[in-house]
């Protein structure tokens, strides 16, 4: 696509402004593009938002590789810093006794993303919903660069709780629930944060409501895996979704909560009701689980997607 059709088409489109890394797996024969982040903007792009990633890659192959592979699929690479002496994410993936084992890398250009660079992309921006995560946060550049990414979006904020160890700790946790008005996590993820912030109470939804109330977050999504999804809202309101009934066998959940990020995004800025939108999210994190890696490679597979809800 050129760029003169990636301009056109992002012509009426609500802009979504997501703020952390851009990872590379390395497996023994090929690199794969990821992060969650990445995956979330991928399928934005595909039902026709604007995403904008504001990440920082090195002048290396592999930001050739993500710089093509953005323009392959019509995304927006203006937010694509680059450093001159960190390299672009990596994570190296071990494969033991038939198991994979990943290793995050330290010191990657993700966590050296430049808070005036930051500053003006956002600002020109002016988005309908600004994304973040924690792993980003590791490093006080990047942190200092979110700071300004926070302050710099005046919109919802919607955090995506990606805990990955040893890169979080009660502090980055606290900041960024003080961040944000949106949040998503995994059942085990909420049980790491309510152990962070001493609340002990009985069931995940006493804990996810306690929560709730400490840091005034006006959503809160809890995913379950195979079990579905619940939502709370500052109504008091309590949605659930259950499970899917697989068409297709399950390949691998890589993703699966990217993809579920992603379409509950499209639900807020298409205003579609709230069971809808949590509907519809656990309906797609559960097809990407027919396909393996974060995102499909071919178009098509969005196309029932898109067509059932746009009728």
């Amino acid at each position: 696509m050129t760029p003169d059709e990636i301009q056109s088409r992002r012509q009426g489109r609500k802009t979504v402004a997501l703020f952390g890394e851009v990872l590379a797996d390395i497996f023994p024969d090929q690199s794969v593009l990821g992060g969650a982040p990445f995956n979330v903007a991928r399928h934005l792009q595909a039902f026709d938002l604007h995403p904008v990633m504001i990440s920082r890659t090195g002048n290396d192959a592999l930001r050739e590789d993500l710089l093509r592979e953005m323009l392959r699929l019509g995304m927006d690479t203006s937010g694509i810093q680059c450093d001159p002496v960190f390299p672009t994410g990596q994570v190296q993936v071990h494969i033991e006794q038939g198991n994979h084992r990943f290793e995050i890398l330290p010191d990657q250009a993700y966590d050296h993303i430049h808070a005036g660079m930051t500053h003006m992309m956002t600002m020109s921006l002016k988005p309908a919903l600004a994304y973040f995560g924690t792993l980003a946060q590791r490093n006080m550049e990047s942190r200092l660069a979110l700071d300004q990414f926070i302050a710099d979006s005046h919109c919802p904020k919607f955090l995506d709780i990606n805990l990955r160890s040893p890169w979080y700790n009660k502090h980055t946790i606290r900041r960024s629930l003080q961040r944000a008005d949106i949040v998503k996590m995994n059942e085990d993820e909420l049980e790491i944060v309510a152990h962070f912030f001493r609340i002990d109470e009985k069931t995940p939804l006493a804990t996810a409501l306690a929560l709730q109330k400490q840091f005034a977050l006006e959503k809160l999504l809890v995913t379950c895996g195979e079990q579905g999804a619940w939502l709370l809202d500052t109504s008091g309101e309590f949605l659930r979704t259950g499970p899917v009934r697989a068409a297709t066998s399950l390949v691998d959940t890589v993703g699966a909560g990217d993809a579920f990020a992603a379409v509950f995004i499209i639900g807020l800025l298409h205003e579609w009701p709230p069971a809808l939108t949590l509907e519809r999210a656990n309906h797609f994190a559960a097809a990407l689980c027919s396909i393996r890696g974060g995102a499909p490679e071919d178009h098509e597979f969005y196309v029932p997607f898109r067509q059932e809800w746009q009728s």
